[in-house]
C-alpha cells in the first residue's frame, strides 16, 4: 500500500510543476531590436509631463515672513544653548534639550553624553541659510565657543512651532 501512494505522490508533483501544454513559448529578442511601449506613459492628468520643463512651483506650501525667520532663529539659538551644557547631569540636560527637537532627534539625542560636547556656550546671533522656496525648513548656523554648529529646523506648517532635527558640529 505504501509504494502505490509513494508513486501518486510523485507523480502529481510532476505533473503539478511541469508547464502547461497550452503555455506558448516564449520569444526570443533578435539582436538591435528593443521593446516599444503600446501607448505613451504619463502619470499625470491631461496626458502631460508630471514637471513641465522640469519646473519647481514657486513655493512649497509655505510663504517665509519675517516672523517665521525671527522664530527660527530665537528656536536655534534657544536649542544650542540648551545643547552646549557639557557639564550639565545627563537626563536634566536631555530633558531640557526635548522641548526643542523633533520627535526623531529625540530618540537620535537620547543616548548622548553632554561631557562629550565640546561647545559650552552660544556666543553670537544664529543667523539663517533660507530656501524661500521651503518654508517647511531652514539652516541655522549658531556660533558657539567651539565653532559654528549647524542646526537643522523643521516645521510642519505656517503656524507650527520651529523644532531641531540635527545639530552638527563644526568642521574639524
Amino acid at each position: 500500500m505504501k509504494k502505490p501512494l509513494t508513486l501518486l505522490a510523485a507523480a502529481l508533483l510532476c505533473v503539478s510543476c511541469a508547464p502547461a501544454g497550452t503555455t506558448p513559448p516564449t520569444p526570443t529578442e533578435s539582436a538591435g531590436t528593443t521593446p516599444t511601449a503600446s501607448a505613451p506613459v504619463s502619470l499625470s492628468a491631461g496626458s502631460g509631463p508630471q514637471a513641465p520643463g522640469g519646473t519647481v512651483p514657486a513655493t512649497i506650501g509655505i510663504a517665509w515672513d519675517q516672523a517665521g525667520k525671527d522664530q527660527a532663529m530665537d528656536v536655534a539659538e534657544k536649542a544650542m544653548a540648551d545643547f552646549a551644557r557639557p557639564a550639565m547631569e545627563e537626563k536634566q540636560w536631555a530633558n531640557d534639550l526635548a522641548r526643542w527637537l523633533t520627535p526623531q532627534a529625540t530618540a537620535d539625542y537620547s543616548a548622548v553624553d553632554p561631557a562629550n560636547i565640546p561647545a559650552s556656550r552660544v556666543t553670537g546671533a544664529a543667523t539663517l541659510d533660507v530656501d524661500e522656496a521651503n518654508g517647511f525648513g531652514v539652516m541655522a548656523a549658531v556660533p558657539t565657543n567651539a565653532g559654528t554648529y549647524t542646526v537643522q529646523l523643521l516645521r510642519t506648517g505656517k503656524d507650527a512651532p520651529w523644532k531641531v532635527n540635527r545639530l552638527t558640529p563644526p568642521a574639524s
